[in-house]
C-alpha cells in the first residue's frame, strides 16, 4: 500500500502591518507524517529514522506530551477533551523534522480524519522559546469552499512584539496536491499580523527526501536563526516589547472554534 505521508515545498511569509511594518519570506519544506506509518519511514526511507539519530529524523518527544511514547493516544486524548470521539482514523502531523538531529517547531498541525476519510479536527501545537508549549484544539465542523474557517484566543507568550490579548484566525486547505496554511493575528485594534504556508505536495520516496536534504541541510538551524534575526529586526525598527510570563506548566491546551466571524 502507498504511504501516505509526504513533503510539502514550499514558502513561510509574514506580514506585519503595525506599530511598524515589517515583511519576512522564507523557502522551507514540511514533512506531512502519518503517525502510524512511522515505522514504514524508518525501514523504507535511506537517511531517515524514527526515535533514532539519523540525517533526518522523527522523535516522538518533539510533541505532544514531550515522551517516547507513541503520539496517538496523546492525540486522541486531546480530540476527547474537544468534545470528540476519535475511531482510530488517521492522524497525520506537519512539522519539521530534525536534521542532523537538532529541530525547532514554531507551529505543527495535527490533521485527525475519522476512518471514513473526513477530517474531524485540527489540533496546533505552538511552541515558543522558553520551551512551553500549548496546543489549541478545534473541532472541524465548517467548510467554505474547500477552506476551513477556525479561530482561539493565544494562550501562550510566543513573540517579544506580539502581547497576549490576541485572537488567532486560521484560514486552512487540508493537505492534498497543495497546502495552505494562514493565521491571522488580530487584536483590540484590529489586524495585526498574517502568517502563511503555501507548499506543492511531493510524494515521499529516498529521492524526495534527499532532495529535500540537499536543498535545505541547515533548515531546522534557518528556522530558530530566524525567529532571532526577525526578532532583532524588530527591536532596531522600535517595536515594543512584551515581557515573558512563565507558563503554569510546560505542557498545555485549550478548545478553539469554529465560525464564519473568522477571517
Amino acid at each position: 500500500m502507498a504511504l501516505q505521508s509526504s513533503l510539502y515545498f514550499g514558502t513561510v511569509i509574514h506580514r506585519r502591518t503595525r506599530p511598524k511594518k515589517h515583511f519576512l519570506r522564507y523557502k522551507v519544506f514540511a514533512f506531512l507524517i502519518d503517525l502510524d506509518e512511522l515505522p514504514d519511514l524508518d525501514h523504507s526511507i535511506f537517511g531517515f529514522s524514527y526515535n533514532s539519530w539519523s540525517l533526518m529524523s522523527f522523535y516522538n518527544k518533539d510533541h505532544g506530551p514531550l515522551t517516547d511514547k507513541p503520539l496517538r493516544d496523546w492525540v486522541e486524548s486531546r480530540m476527547k477533551e474537544g468534545g470528540l470521539c476519535p475511531d482510530g482514523g488517521p492522524i497525520r502531523l506537519l512539522c519539521y523534522p530534525r536534521i542532523l538531529g537538532y529541530v525547532f517547531n514554531p507551529l505543527s498541525i495535527f490533521f485527525c480524519y475519522s476512518r471514513k476519510g473526513e477530517l474531524t479536527a485540527i489540533l496546533y501545537e505552538v511552541c515558543n522559546t522558553f520551551n512551553e508549549r500549548h496546543t489549541y484544539i478545534i473541532p472541524v465542523k465548517e467548510f467554505n469552499q474547500n477552506t476551513i474557517h477556525q479561530a482561539c484566543r493565544k494562550a501562550l507568550y510566543v513573540s517579544p512584539f506580539v502581547g497576549m490579548d490576541v485572537e488567532y484566525h486560521f484560514r486552512i486547505k487540508p493537505p492534498g496536491k497543495s497546502i495552505s496554511v494562514t493565521i491571522y493575528h488580530e487584536d483590540a485594534i484590529g489586524p495585526l499580523l498574517t502568517a502563511t504556508f503555501e507548499g506543492s505536495k511531493k510524494r515521499i520516496t529516498s529521492r524526495s527526501f534527499f532532495r529535500a536534504l540537499f536543498s535545505f541541510p541547515v533548515l531546522t538551524l534557518k528556522v530558530i536563526s530566524g525567529i532571532h534575526l526577525e526578532a532583532f529586526l524588530l527591536w532596531l525598527k522600535g517595536c515594543p516589547v512584551f515581557t515573558h510570563k512563565p507558563s503554569p506548566e510546560s505542557v498545555q491546551s485549550s478548545v478553539g472554534y469554529n465560525g464564519k466571524n473568522s477571517l
